[in-house]
């Protein structure tokens, strides 16, 4: 039996983990951390996340949990449209999905073939000709066939064996929340929630998770909001930081007043936005009688601008499971690296090409910006969805 170690129980860590116990591998599964417990926000998955759910067994349940999430435009802070809504494509509509069901469903797909072990910190990865790989936490080490890096954006082992990659700051924060159905303000119909306000360094997205009073597969429905700040995590307590929030985006357009008002600080997600610069040079490191492959941010952590990373993390363990189950395991690591790298890279100038446009500052810049963005927005939106919409996973 062919066996695999995963570094990371992050989104990618455990579709992988679950894709490889399903097609007959041992599989243990290591975490830093002290539990598995995910993020009480939400995530958008484009279809391309979506077709790789699928690919990788996952996507039965996806529909109970997720909701569809159409164009809602972007204006300015005075309310003042940029770029109109329009009709998606159902082809190309992404959803969004919280979090918590999300993990829900990965983790009842490792199902009782993965061995998770947790609050383990690898130190020291071994890929060597010769030498099956393996990797260790100072203490003990653990060998297999394969071993993935899905261990996030700070990853030991890419910083290990692809030390030309650096992490770096993208100048901004975000911060997310869910507000639940019980606690989520009851708005009138010209005041919908969803779409984007952007104005100069600052942006504001929001979106449903499924209908009020729905009886859906979740209970945790509500409404889900995205700010985005350029400069640094703030170091107050949530509390603090939801009053800023709540003076920063006074006077922008309904609901978000009434999103921040219904906001709890227990409910208040911050996150510093960093980035891999430049992108590894190799994504498969072949070792033995198989190797070491990045998965997830480990391999391209970006910004969020366009939703992705969770979307390419599950492309990378739909492509990887596909591959294994027709190469031989070196190849498939060198494979892997072929089809893996030029993807990311393509998604990752896109999402900076929307970085560099969200980021404009300054009366002149800002001016200049809003008055391209209805022609330069669409079409990079059309482009990145054209690209997510065409994936489909290897065979």
């Amino acid at each position: 039996m062919r066996s695999a170690v995963v570094v990371g129980a992050g989104v990618g860590g455990l579709a992988v983990a679950g894709a490889l116990a399903r097609s007959g591998w041992r599989v243990t599964l290591l975490e830093r951390a002290d539990r598995v417990r995910p993020e009480p926000t939400a995530v958008a998955l484009w279809p391309n996340g979506v077709r790789a759910l699928r690919a990788l067994g996952l996507g039965a349940g996806l529909e109970a949990i997720a909701t569809p999430l159409p164009d809602g435009g972007v204006r300015r802070p005075d309310g003042h449209w940029l770029v109109q809504p329009r009709p998606t494509p159902a082809d190309r509509m992404p959803v969004v999905v919280h979090r918590e069901d999300l993990h829900d469903a990965l983790i009842a797909g490792l199902g009782d073939e993965v061995e998770l072990r947790t609050g383990v910190t690898v130190r020291t990865v071994r890929a060597e000709p010769g030498q099956r790989p393996s990797v260790g936490d100072g203490r003990h080490t653990v060998e297999a066939d394969l071993v993935v890096a899905a261990d996030g954006t700070d990853s030991e082992i890419r910083r290990q064996l692809a030390p030309e990659s650096g992490v770096v700051s993208s100048g901004c924060a975000a911060w997310r929340a869910v507000i639940p159905w019980y606690r989520a303000p009851k708005l009138p119909a010209d005041r919908p929630v969803g779409g984007e306000v952007l104005g100069a360094g600052y942006r504001f997205v929001s979106a449903s998770l499924g209908e009020r009073g729905s009886s859906g597969a979740s209970s945790r429905g509500g409404i889900y909001w995205v700010a985005t700040a350029a400069g640094a995590p703030r170091p107050e307590p949530p509390e603090t930081q939801l009053a800023l929030l709540r003076r920063w985006y006074a006077g922008w357009p309904a609901p978000i007043a009434e999103l921040l008002d219904a906001t709890d600080p227990a409910d208040l997600v911050q996150q510093e936005i960093r980035e891999l610069r430049p992108l590894p040079r190799s994504y498969g490191f072949p070792a033995g009688p198989g190797g070491v492959v990045l998965l997830g941010d480990a391999a391209h952590a970006m910004p969020p601008h366009l939703g992705q990373g969770a979307c390419l993390a599950f492309e990378d363990a739909a492509t990887l499971a596909s591959l294994l189950r027709e190469s031989r395991l070196p190849d498939a690591v060198v494979a892997y690296d072929r089809v893996r790298r030029p993807r990311a890279a393509t998604v990752v100038r896109q999402t900076r090409r929307m970085s560099a446009v969200l980021k404009a500052r300054g009366p002149l810049a800002l001016r200049a910006r809003d008055a391209a963005l209805g022609t330069i927005t669409p079409r990079l939106l059309s482009t990145a969805a054209t690209t997510a919409a065409q994936w489909r996973p290897p065979t």
